[in-house]
């Protein structure tokens, strides 16, 4: 018993350690973006040694890695929720709404998971990952959260193939609306986000719902 307890408590230790890592690596990340960062800073930040760190992650890019994961994990509930709140009545067409809002609304309310997701955090824009491994769990990962969206699109009736199409425009349309608005160009055309994503879903699922001969 007391060898299980002592062992509960290291872990209990490790984990509050693991976090304490983690903030200290958002704030390193949001600073230098993922090539800037250094193991070294994080361990600064957090105030461990960089021997320390590597008890937990081997590199600053599972550290990265592992607070994208926690993101998504945390949009793939945001969006489930919002389509379980639908009423029944409001059918598939009402969930691919709610997925498609609940996305846009993770992302409006908490901008910096929008630069952690798309390594915008003093990164800039293009192609980067943190191991092919890790890409394509997170990859897998967005693809889980974005899931409800093609589910509702079959229900309505899309093909396999359009629904998989329909997925990814939406998913462009939102991404390109909330970079708009978190870089203030939207000031520009004098519009609101929420008024073009709202727009688009209306003009999207009609032409979806039209029939095959139309």
């Amino acid at each position: 018993m007391a060898e299980t307890e002592r062992r509960r408590r290291r872990q209990a230790v490790g984990e509050v350690k693991r976090g304490l890592i983690l903030v200290a690596a958002r704030q390193v990340f949001a600073r230098h973006g993922l090539e800037g960062a250094s193991l070294r800073a994080i361990a600064a930040e957090a105030g461990y040694t960089p021997a320390a760190l590597y008890f937990h992650f081997d590199s600053k890019e599972a550290i990265y890695g592992e607070l994208l994961a926690q993101s998504l994990a945390s949009l793939k509930e945001a969006v489930e929720a919002a389509v379980a709140a639908v009423p029944a009545a409001d059918g598939p067409e009402g969930r691919l709404r709610a997925a498609a809002r609940a996305f846009f609304r993770f992302y409006a309310e908490s901008p910096q998971e929008l630069d952690l997701g798309f390594y915008l955090m003093r990164g800039g824009v293009g192609p980067k990952g943190v191991g092919r491994a890790r890409d394509r769990d997170l990859n897998a990962r967005l693809a889980a959260g974005l899931a409800p969206i093609g589910r509702a699109a079959r229900e309505m009736g899309v093909p396999e193939g359009d629904a998989g199409t329909l997925t990814a425009d939406i998913f462009a349309h939102l991404v390109g609306v909330l970079l708009l608005a978190h870089t203030g160009r939207l000031r520009l055309f004098g519009t609101a986000a929420a008024t073009l994503v709202e727009g688009y879903l209306d003009a999207r699922l009609a032409a979806a719902s039209l029939p095959a001969s139309a």
